[in-house]
């Protein structure tokens, strides 16, 4: 048989991802915060997006509200509150632009003040000093100190390789080399700059650190010294130990510990604070009166925008070039995609973390100890989508509940067999249980992991002792024998 070559067609069927099928799932795991920065690119390019300043046609009517039973049969009503901009506006609605007014110019229209005028001074928001970063602090008083200009710039290089804690990040010998002198001459400069405020900078280490702050107080004696290179014994809790190698008394020890506690292990701390970040919810719910949960979107992280209808109306009759109108065009239909997929959005938002409350229902009425075991396919499930659409909504969001903020992550969990064939139980209903034992546990009777898993089973816990071991770490939780000689040097 002949092999030729020969065209043929084929039809089939196959999942396309669209470019705005990607921006939408894109949208999906953003944040209130991250959407929001977004959107303002959005409308910065898109000539037809306009921010929405107040809900147009005055107060709307109540949203319809869902009504759920929860596992203990109650009924928990939840409305859905999100105030974003419908996706179809009529034609004739009058969006006219409106421009802030001049900032230098007083409303009414008046003239500008005059110079001389205390409204044309600057606020003292702008005439507040700036915070003094540790690069300047050191640089001022490495000017003041030093004047032989190879040694300032040695101090300078010095300076460049401290990391957040004030410490250096660079041998010397590296830095002699990449200066072109030698690691004698480097650390001559050392010397001096490590005498600089604040005190403890410039250390190659914490026991260095220390030494400097002690030094300073005329307190760095042997018995010191032997402390800071034996900070391991403090660390396990040997305290004979430590008093053996010190060789002093248990009064002294106590006085050498409290002049330690005393040391800043981290001199540039007090510099260079960088601005605080916060969580902002995304998801707020409340308890009803009466019973039941109220769950609404955060509609103050929420951007609201519409398309002017108006403004695209009055360009498309001017547009005469193929060019023009076929910006026009696209730019329509992405403002017009865009008001449909924030929507969209809120609304999955909002019907995941309804679920989510159904869920662990017992978990907001009765506490941690009574989370459920929850996958992202049990929510997937129940609200008819797939489990990376699930995992995207709940990525770096937040819900403020009446028992704290969480993020929707931390409502899932995995599930630990029951002893007596009951229901599972959550892992991290178990880590709390463990936390439970061992904050209340008695100085003379400290619980072994082993003693944890009896106590655990016979509540109807099925855990093996390597869990427990494990999940007491990720508490950050010492062993028996550590927590043992912790309590009795406390005591």
């Amino acid at each position: 048989m002949a092999l030729t070559p020969r065209l043929d067609f084929r039809q089939t069927q196959a999942p396309v991802m669209t470019p705005q099928l990607q921006q939408a799932i894109k949208l999906l795991q953003l944040s209130n915060l991250e959407l929001a920065a977004f959107v303002e690119g959005e409308l910065e390019e898109n000539p037809l997006l306009e921010r929405e300043e107040s809900l147009i046609g005055g107060d709307e009517a109540p949203a319809p509200a869902e009504s759920a039973s929860n596992d203990d049969g109650d009924a928990a009503t939840l409305s859905d509150r999100e105030e974003l901009s419908s996706t179809e506006a009529p034609l004739d609605s009058d969006y006219t632009n409106v421009f802030p007014d001049d900032p230098f110019r007083p409303a009414g229209g008046a003239a500008p003040a005059a110079r001389g005028d205390s409204d044309s001074l600057p606020g003292i928001d702008q005439t507040m000093a700036s915070e003094v970063s540790l690069r300047e602090h050191l640089t001022e008083q490495l000017d003041l100190s030093i004047s032989d200009p190879t040694a300032r710039m040695i101090g300078r290089a010095l300076i460049d390789t401290l990391d957040d804690r004030g410490y250096l990040s660079a041998s010397l010998e590296d830095l002699g080399e990449q200066l072109g002198c030698p690691p004698a001459q480097v650390e001559q400069v050392l010397m001096i700059v490590q005498g600089f405020e604040p005190t403890g900078v410039f250390a190659r280490d914490l026991i260095e650190c220390f030494s400097l702050q002690l030094a300073e107080r005329d307190r760095l004696d042997p018995a010191m010294l032997k402390l800071l290179h034996n900070l391991d014994y403090l660390t396990q809790h040997d305290m004979p130990g430590l008093r053996r190698i010190c060789e002093v008394d248990e009064e002294d020890m106590t006085e050498m510990l409290a002049e330690l506690r005393t040391l800043d292990p981290k001199p540039a701390a007090a510099f260079d604070v960088g601005a605080v970040e916060y969580v902002t919810a995304d998801v707020m719910m409340r308890a009803k009166q009466g019973g039941g949960w109220e769950i609404e979107l955060n509609n103050d992280t929420l951007p609201r925008v519409l398309v002017n209808r108006a403004y695209y109306a009055e360009i498309t009759t001017q547009a005469r070039e193929k060019d023009e109108k076929a910006f026009v065009q696209e730019k329509y239909q992405s403002a017009n995609w865009l008001v449909r997929a924030l929507d969209q959005r809120a609304r999955t938002i909002l019907k995941v973390a309804t679920e989510i409350i159904r869920q662990q229902d017992a978990f907001f009425r009765h506490g941690v100890s009574h989370l459920k075991p929850l996958v992202l396919a049990d929510i997937a499930e129940a609200v008819k989508l797939h489990e990376s659409t699930i995992s995207r909504v709940t990525t770096n969001k937040y819900m403020a509940t009446p028992r704290g903020l969480f993020e929707l992550k931390y409502f899932f969990t995995t599930a630990i067999n029951s002893s007596e064939g009951g229901d599972m139980h959550s892992a991290e209903a178990v880590r709390h249980k463990i936390k439970l034992l061992v904050d209340n546990e008695s100085p003379k009777s400290i619980l072994s992991d082993d003693k944890i898993v009896k106590i655990l089973r016979d509540d109807g816990v099925e855990i093996a002792r390597r869990t427990v071991a494990k999940y007491r770490d990720s508490l950050k939780i010492p062993s028996s024998v550590e927590r043992r000689r912790m309590k009795h040097a406390a005591g």
